[in-house]
C-alpha cells in the first residue's frame, strides 16, 4: 500500500483514518456480517480532476437483480482465487473496476481499506478499498449490462449544503442523500459511507437534515 506521505495532503486525513475507524461508525446498522456473507470488495478511488479532487462513481444499470439502477463505487463479489483479507479485497476491488469500468489498475495505488461492512439486501460482505489514481481520464462502461454511467464525481459537490439530504425509503427507512445529477441520487450503502466517512475525517460542511426526501422510482 502507498504510504500517506506519497498522497496529495488532502488525502491523507482519510489515509490516517481507515486503519482506526471502527465499522459500526459507518454502517451503523449493518456493520457486523453474518457467517454466510458471500465475500466482495468496492474501489472508492480518488483522483485529482478537472473540477478539484473527486472520487469515482457509477450507476448501475437497471436491469441489475441486486441495487438495480443506484449510484455506487465500483466493486462486485470475490472470486474464489481472489485469496482472503485485505489483500483479497484489493483483487477484487482492482478486478472489478477493471472490467466495469476498464481502469488500469497500474494507473492506482491503494493506500487502505474500511472495515468490512454488511449489506442485507443481497447478503455480501463489502470490504471499501481505499485508492488514489495518479493518471486520470474519462472512463465509460465496458459492459452496458453492468454498468449505465461512469461518474467523475467532484467531492465539492458532494460536500456543498445545497446538494445534502435525507431520502425516505418505502420502508421507512431513512438515511443520508446526495443530489448529483442523477434520476436517482446517491443514497444507501454507498451514499452512507461517503456521508460518514466525510464527517469523520472533518470535511462535512453543515446541511439541513430536516429536508427529507422520497425515494423517487427508477424508469
Amino acid at each position: 500500500m502507498t504510504p500517506s506521505a506519497h498522497l496529495p495532503e488532502w488525502l491523507r486525513p482519510l489515509a490516517d483514518l481507515a486503519s482506526s475507524i471502527p465499522a459500526e461508525q459507518i454502517s451503523p446498522h449493518a456493520y457486523s456480517p453474518p457467517a454466510d456473507a458471500r465475500p466482495a470488495a468496492v474501489l472508492m478511488l480518488f483522483a485529482e480532476g478537472h473540477r478539484g479532487p473527486e472520487v469515482l462513481l457509477t450507476q448501475r444499470a437497471a436491469t441489475l437483480r441486486h441495487h438495480a439502477g443506484q449510484v455506487s463505487f465500483p466493486g462486485g463479489g470475490a472470486d474464489p482465487d481472489d485469496g482472503t483479507g485485505v489483500d483479497g479485497a484489493v483483487v477484487t476491488a482492482l478486478r472489478e473496476a477493471e472490467e466495469e469500468v476498464g481502469l488500469e489498475p497500474e494507473t492506482v495505488d491503494v493506500f487502505g481499506a474500511l472495515p468490512t461492512l454488511w449489506v442485507p439486501p443481497s447478503n455480501f460482505a463489502v470490504t471499501p478499498v481505499l485508492a488514489y489514481w495518479r493518471e486520470p481520464r474519462t472512463l465509460h462502461p465496458v459492459s452496458d449490462a453492468e454498468v449505465a454511467r461512469v461518474l467523475h464525481q467532484p467531492i465539492a459537490d458532494l460536500l456543498d449544503p445545497d446538494n445534502r439530504f435525507s431520502i425516505v425509503h418505502p420502508s421507512g427507512w431513512k438515511g443520508p442523500a446526495f443530489d448529483i445529477g442523477t434520476e436517482v441520487p446517491l443514497w444507501g450503502f454507498t451514499g452512507g459511507i461517503v456521508s460518514r466517512l466525510f464527517h469523520a475525517i472533518g470535511w462535512e460542511l453543515p446541511w439541513d437534515e430536516s429536508d427529507e426526501r422520497e425515494l423517487p422510482e427508477m424508469r
